[in-house]
């Protein structure tokens, strides 16, 4: 019996549910009439309940679902999606030039005050291609060392690395020692163990957290920086394989094959619109930005949109801010965070998750205690997957490592929730500002071969170095021309 993951209405109901409580609208009476109707919860960590429903059940879902959507949210106002409206609420937006307010654009130190505006020149070319190699590197780092721990509790984490004699996270993960009876009752994440545990790694495998920036390559070589939300559409439909998608993705797919069109695709019946899978699609968008965190953030809400609305958003854009302002090589990670938040409303929960977790850090020196910390304010009532506490964890993890790359990515896998992700997300973060694959510990990069997995165009078997060189040749500095016309020849998709 095929049970879809992520897109069965009565599965879907549940997680409407929970995000409604969150956004400020009033579920209870749908709640209650769903409950009544014998309908269940959301499945904890699976995207699919075990067994079909009732008919009756399934079209109950679906027109409670629209009926939630339906709903008015009390936070409307101080969490937009239209970017205009995003602008228009944050009062630090950076400069469209580099170095005029890009460091300094914040609202909150690493200490909880508010930083001197920084200066830098304009920067006048893009960082090397030895700088995307390592950010690429990092990324895939990040991502290899959360895989095999993914969707376990925090608690599991650290049992499975002490036993292991990796606590704190120094390396990657392995069974090697691992007594059985912890392994029964914490087993790896099943589908990521036999490719990336150490004793299994073998090159880098396929991963969602990859793939993404490989499509926005090729975005950006098809459309340039131009692009709209429907140009990632007819993308996806060309080069993403469904079943390559997960969540907030998964349902825009679908909607896009109902014949619904962007935003719509991001709510119509779409719980997961303020998950982190807008954020693992913006560091292309930084990367290729250097300098500019104004225009990366732009880009990362017209990519976002066809998926996520509102804090889901801004994930996505702080993400592309913060590597725009790390791209330069003239910021550390503190002040590239700091420019991050400048492009997220500041009323918004997103905001004030990501402030918490950087004041909690830079003023916590045991990082067990502040991931502790973060759990205790966001586990509760927010689903592993949610952008906005792996989010603040990101932050956290990077602000403690004070831009260490090994520190960076194993704090943030460490953190538990969205392992791999968080790991890839702050991995990019950290090499980028190493600026080269030699600052990078061989321990990490040896393993991946230079050679990287994916289902994604003509990319699969790719190097790290050619993707740095693509990469570099798409990027451009504020100060310099605009994109060729629509119809220029771009840039190739290298062939292993």
């Amino acid at each position: 019996m095929l049970r879809l993951t992520w897109v069965q209405p009565e599965d879907l109901l549940g997680h409407e549910l929970h995000q409604a409580a969150l956004d400020g609208r009033e579920p209870g009476v749908i709640a209650a009439r769903w409950k009544a109707a014998g309908g269940t919860e959301a499945p904890l960590r699976a995207g699919a309940s075990p067994r079909p429903p009732s008919r009756y059940l399934r079209r109950l879902a679906k027109d409670l679902l629209d009926e939630l959507a339906d709903l008015p949210s009390k936070l409307a106002d101080q969490e937009p999606t239209a970017l205009p409206e995003i602008k228009a609420g944050c009062p630090e937006w950076p400069a469209l030039a580099a170095g005029s307010r890009a460091a300094g654009a914040a609202r909150v130190g690493a200490g909880g005050a508010p930083p001197a505006r920084a200066s830098a020149p304009p920067l006048r070319q893009p960082p090397p291609p030895a700088a995307y190699e390592a950010a690429w590197l990092g990324r895939a780092v990040g991502c290899l060392l959360g895989k095999p721990v993914e969707k376990l509790p925090l608690d599991a984490i650290r049992q499975l690395a002490k036993s292991t004699g990796n606590w704190p996270l120094t390396t990657y993960f392995t069974a090697r020692g691992v007594p059985e009876t912890l392994l029964r009752s914490h087993p790896w994440n099943r589908r990521s163990a036999p490719t990336s545990l150490a004793e299994n790694i073998d090159g880098m495998p396929e991963d969602d957290d990859l793939n993404y920036p490989l499509l926005n390559l090729l975005l950006l070589q098809r459309h340039g920086r131009g692009f709209t939300t429907t140009d990632v559409a007819g993308l996806w439909l060309d080069e993403l394989p469904a079943g390559r998608t997960f969540t907030a993705e998964r349902i825009a797919y679908r909607n896009l094959l109902l014949g619904l069109e962007p935003p719509h695709t991001a709510r119509h019946r779409n719980p997961f619109r303020e998950w982190i899978g807008a954020l693992i699609r913006a560091d292309v968008h930084g990367w290729t930005n250097p300098g500019g965190p104004a225009a990366a953030a732009e880009q990362a809400h017209r990519d976002a949109t066809l998926t996520h609305t509102a804090n889901g958003v801004y994930a996505a854009m702080f993400t592309a801010a913060t590597i725009a302002t790390a791209a330069t090589g003239t910021h550390d990670v503190h002040a590239c965070l700091r420019t991050g938040l400048a492009v997220v409303p500041p009323a918004s929960r997103l905001a004030k998750a990501i402030t918490h977790a950087i004041r909690l850090a830079a003023g916590t020196p045991d990082f067990d205690t502040v991931v502790d910390e973060l759990h205790a304010t966001y586990s509760p009532t927010h689903h592993w997957v949610h952008a906005i506490p792996n989010t603040a964890l990101i932050a956290a993890a990077l602000t403690h490592a004070d831009g260490d790359f090994t520190a960076s990515i194993c704090k943030a896998v460490s953190g538990g929730w969205d392992t791999d992700s968080n790991g890839a997300t702050a991995g990019s973060i950290a090499a980028l500002l190493a600026k080269s694959p030699a600052a990078l510990p061989d321990r990490w990069t040896t393993p991946l071969k230079n050679r990287l997995a994916t289902s994604v165009g003509d990319f699969d078997g790719t190097g790290f170095d050619a993707l740095a060189h693509l990469t570099h040749a798409l990027a451009r500095t504020p100060d310099q021309a605009p994109d060729p016309a629509p119809g220029d020849t771009p840039v190739e998709a290298p062939r292993p």
